[in-house]
């Protein structure tokens, strides 16, 4: 073969030399899928206790519940039941030292992640009640008119 195939091929090889070389110097030993498989995905096991020593910034709804029993079991029994408190009230680190009150999200666009009407044919997805945000209430939160603890129920 001529010069000019060898020397495009020389330069590929000695990047691909180049590249094993600083993975071997920069990935630790211990980085990879480990004994349980790819499960976990790839992880630096000397990192795990990292991790659990890291504070929790969300908290579940059983930790709401210490305090706000009432609006917990409302969503308890309503259509809402499955979704966590924090998804709408922000994350509960520090709560209630600080913030003393969380900010609620009551943007339109909370609402429309789950109730645009969709068709997911292989999914529960269809069970939610959608709406078409270009027809419904259109510059109007949801909010105003539906309680979110219990959005079957009109506040209007």
């Amino acid at each position: 073969m001529k010069g000019h195939v060898w020397r495009p091929l020389y330069v590929i090889i000695a990047l691909v030399v180049l590249i094993l070389l600083f993975r071997a110097f920069y990935v630790p030993d211990d980085f990879g899928a480990q004994d349980r498989g790819y499960t976990f995905g790839y992880h630096r096991m000397s990192n795990e206790q990292e991790w659990k020593d890291y504070p929790a910034k969300y908290k579940d709804s059983a930790y709401c519940n210490e305090c706000h029993d009432d609006k917990v079991a409302e969503v308890g029994a309503a259509s809402h039941e499955m979704i966590p408190c924090e998804n709408c009230h922000g994350a509960a680190f520090n709560h209630p030292d600080n913030p003393e009150k969380l900010v609620i999200d009551r943007s339109r666009d909370l609402c429309i992640r789950c109730h645009a009407t969709l068709f997911m044919p292989s999914s529960d997805r269809n069970d939610i009640p959608g709406i078409n945000p270009a027809e419904h209430n259109v510059g109007e939160e949801c909010s105003d008119c539906h309680n979110p603890h219990n959005p079957s129920l009109e506040e209007m």
